[in-house]
Order: C-alpha cells, then structure tokens, then sequence
C-alpha cells in the first residue's frame, strides 16, 4: 500500500473514528454556526446542542445494538 493511501486512510481514521454519523452531525453543525455567525446573529448556543443531540443519538444506536 502506498505512502498517500496509508496518510489518507490514517487522516480518515482520525476525524471520522467509529461513527461516520457523528463526524458528519459535527460537520453540518460547524456548517450552519458559520452561516448564521455570518449573518450578524449569535450563534455560540449551536454547537453545544449539536454535540448534545449527537451524542443522545449516538447513546441511543449503540443501546439498541
């Protein structure tokens, strides 16, 4: 396997883990803070109810597993 799959499999491994939902909630969640900071508005209270929800979520799925 070379160099730059190896890196690019590594990189995934870090920001992605175990939950490809949750890398992508947290995503979406940076996403829209930006576009509502963006728009003059305070938007400092979406992220800590991303990451609540997200791991409500996440809490839920693996109790059902």
């Amino acid at each position: 396997m070379s160099l730059a799959i190896r890196v690019l499999l590594a990189l995934r491994d870090f920001f992605v883990g175990d939950d490809v939902w949750v890398a992508a909630g947290v995503v979406a969640a940076l996403l829209l803070t930006a576009l509502i900071a963006g728009g003059g508005v305070a938007a400092w209270w979406i992220l800590p109810l991303a990451v609540a929800a997200l791991l409500l979520d996440s809490l839920r799925r693996a109790a059902r597993r």
